[in-house]
């Protein structure tokens, strides 16, 4: 007992012990650990800041190399197109003249204007200091190489990150080495603003010797136009004042009129049709953005219009579907077609500033088409993109200013070329417009970039439903390779001409390539596009534009406005007069299988139906459907329902005996009671992206033996569209 007791009196004070010791010991755990981050912290901060410094170095070494007049390479001056942009979009970019981080400093007060913006080259991507941008060296993409017997390497820094590079690209094309902007990648490396080709810079000298810098273009040196062949214009100074006066003038102007439409659409909405109809693939405040492009853009030649960089300058945008009011309210203003056209071609000519002369036969370069407004919004970045893969010359921005005539005025002399339409449908329709008042010998076929909201006609020429699966298909390079390698197919082209009850026109006709609709589709239609007058800010890429549709056609589901619609229509298919379901809120005409980006309509797969054939594009015959309401929309657009099919014909006429809603390629409008009148226009040569399965590449390599054909003049244009059309119409 008392043994225990003795333990007793000592355990107390053992206990106390052990308990300040284990504090001791955890405080001692955590400041090591917190010792231990402190230091690994410091060490990454160190390695980081060591790797930046000597990546500093090496740009500076690249720059100095450069300035050495040893090695500096006999290629024409070219001073960067430098664009405003904010400073949060040149974060890790460097000023391509003081080399220092283009990320603001840490001061404290309000940051000044200089400190907000920077300079971006929209060619090459090189940045720079606002104060630096005049001092800036004249390396940028040239553009015009006459006189020189082979196109030279245009080395540069690499300013930016490269997006679309191809795969072999990787290597440097000297030594075979990797090539690596790590500073544990070796040499520092150029990169060839034509061919996309890597060196190390401590190659570039023993390549030089060798190969005498020729370049060869690359992999895409059939789609690229040559700089050999381009031709600049030299302007006078005086001519350049007016021309940039006469511009702003009509810039102003532009806007004005921009402004008195968009108040007077608030009151006369809805009782005539509308001026500036937009479809399915367009977004966006033309009026506000435009103003912003025009005083963004700055050059540092210091000349109003002109650089050595190509491409134009432009000012606000069409949006897609106010593209066709542009195209038809043109012929109303001519008083004689073949005057116009001479006083066209003057204009055109006067508008442009590079000349292509001297094109071999064989050449087949690719004219591009951008319209920044479709609805993704992704115009900038697409443009500076296709400038750094392709000619700048031959990348053009289409704007209320300069439509696609500027361009296809270009191309002229150019005996087999393509086309690259990069937007929606309404730009595609724009486009094939104007290449319908070229009367090209052999018209160039088109290819579609899905830009806008619906892309309806891409997904039919199989390139996809919007950028982003055009991304996921290996973005731009896979893209050019497969317009190279991309098969012709023939698209019918249907002219919809408005008629009083008197058979008189009542306005010029308008063009149908995808589909019209009259009823409830086309009001859903009207009203997105009402909204996108009134808000357009709530319209920025492809995915919201989409969703603000469902929320429009969700409101319309319980509207019984078109419960009448039956005997408000009448349908006449080849003289035959179509019965409309009692229960038919809306009907549809469709040239495409695609609908509101992807439904199938008229569905071939369908055997329920032995009255009809298959729907195709180029049979000179149209699909006429019934849909019975809003909710049926929505189901059609899950799968979960089917169009009803009426009747096919080559020539129809809707006529209206109340005012109703139509659209056409996703241009709405409220039309009063009138006949629409659907005949056969024509037929354009368009570009499908062959399949992986050997019929895709036999067409691909049949259209390429046609055009050498045609180039050699074995069979002359007019042959090689019947061959043409029908390898289209066996292959489908």
């Amino acid at each position: 007992m008392e043994h225990d007791r003795e333990m007793n009196l000592w355990l107390p004070g053992w206990n106390n012990g052990s308990q300040a010791e284990m504090t001791e010991s955890r405080l001692f755990i955590l400041s090591c650990f917190i010792a231990a981050l402190i230091g690994i912290l410091t060490i990454a901060y160190t390695a980081f800041q060591w790797r930046r410094n000597i990546n500093l170095g090496w740009m500076k070494a690249i720059a100095r190399s450069k300035k050495n007049p040893k090695t500096r390479h006999k290629v024409p001056l070219a001073p960067h197109t430098w664009v405003l942009e904010s400073v949060s979009r040149g974060k890790n970019l460097n000023c391509c003249v003081c080399l220092k981080s283009m990320s603001p400093s840490q001061t404290l007060g309000p940051m000044v204007a200089s400190d907000s913006f920077i300079h971006r080259c929209s060619i090459c991507g090189a940045a720079a200091h606002l104060s630096c941008s005049l001092s800036a060296h004249k390396d940028c993409k040239c553009v015009s190489m006459i006189g020189f017997e082979h196109v030279i390497h245009q080395w540069s820094v690499r300013w930016t990150e490269i997006t679309d590079q191809p795969s072999e690209a990787s290597f440097c094309s000297y030594c075979e080495e990797p090539c690596s902007g790590s500073f544990l990648g070796g040499s520092p490396i150029w990169c060839c603003l034509w061919c996309q080709r890597l060196v190390h810079v401590d190659c570039h000298n023993n390549m030089s010797n060798e190969t005498g810098d020729i370049c060869d273009l690359g992999p895409f040196r059939r789609l690229i136009l040559s700089p050999l062949y381009v031709k600049e214009l030299n302007h006078t100074l005086a001519g350049g004042i007016l021309s940039s006066i006469t511009h702003g003038a009509n810039e102003i102007a532009s806007q004005v009129r921009a402004s008195i439409r968009s108040q007077s659409k608030k009151y006369k909405h809805g009782n005539e049709p509308s001026v500036d109809p937009v479809d399915s693939g367009s977004t966006g405040d033309t009026s506000s953005e435009s103003m912003a492009d025009a005083h963004k853009t700055v050059h540092s030649s210091n000349r109003v219009e002109e650089n050595c960089n190509g491409g134009t300058n432009v000012g606000d945008h069409y949006q897609d579907g106010e593209l066709d009011k542009k195209i038809e309210s043109k012929p109303s203003l001519k008083r004689s077609g073949s005057i116009n056209q001479k006083d066209e071609s003057q204009i055109l000519q006067l508008k442009q500033k590079y000349e292509l002369i001297d094109m071999p036969p064989d050449a087949r370069p690719l004219l591009v088409f951008i319209n920044k407004k479709s609805g993704a919004q992704r115009g900038d970045s697409l443009r500076q993109r296709l400038n750094l893969l392709l000619n700048p010359v031959q990348v053009v921005e289409l704007s209320s200013t300069q439509g696609p005539e500027v361009g296809l005025f270009l191309f002229r002399k150019v005996p087999h070329f393509r086309v690259l339409v990069c937007g929606g449908d309404g730009t595609v329709g724009w486009v094939l417009n104007a290449i319908d008042k070229q009367n090209f010998v052999s018209p160039p076929p088109v290819a579609i970039l899905p830009a806008g909201t619906g892309n309806d006609l891409a997904r039919v020429l199989s390139w996809g439903g919007g950028l982003s699966s055009v991304e996921r298909n290996g973005g731009l390079c896979t893209m050019l390779q497969h317009i190279e390698h991309a098969a012709v197919t023939i698209l019918d082209r249907w002219k919809v001409a408005i008629l009083n009850q008197q058979g008189k026109l009542l306005e010029p006709p308008k063009f149908l390539n995808n589909y019209l609709g009259v009823g409830c589709d086309a009001k859903v239609a009207l009203d997105i596009h009402n909204l996108r007058e009134e808000n357009p800010e709530k319209f920025y890429n492809q995915f919201m534009n989409k969703v603000l549709y469902a929320r429009e056609g969700a409101k319309s589901i319980m509207d019984r406005t078109f419960e009448d619609f039956p005997w408000q229509v009448r349908v006449v298919v080849d003289g035959t007069e179509i019965e409309v379901p009692e229960d038919a809120e809306g009907v549809l005409v469709a040239n495409i299988g695609s609908y509101m980006g992807g439904v199938d309509l008229w569905q071939n797969e369908d055997e329920n139906y032995d009255n009809f054939d298959p729907q195709s594009m180029h049979d000179k015959v149209l699909e006429v459907v019934s849909i019975s309401g809003t909710w049926h929309l929505g189901k059609l657009q899950v799968g979960l329902s089917r169009a009803r099919r009426l009747a096919q014909g080559q020539s129809i006429r809707i006529q209206l005996f109340a005012p109703l809603p139509v659209q056409i390629d996703g241009e709405p409008w409220f039309q009063q009671p009138c006949t629409l009148a659907i005949s056969h226009h024509g037929q354009a040569f368009m570009l499908k992206r062959a399949a992986e399965e050997p019929l895709g590449h036999a067409a691909a390599i049949i259209t390429d033996v046609l055009e050498s054909a045609e180039t050699n003049r074995v069979i002359n244009a007019s042959q090689k569209r019947a061959l043409l059309q029908e390898m289209a119409l066996r292959l489908s």
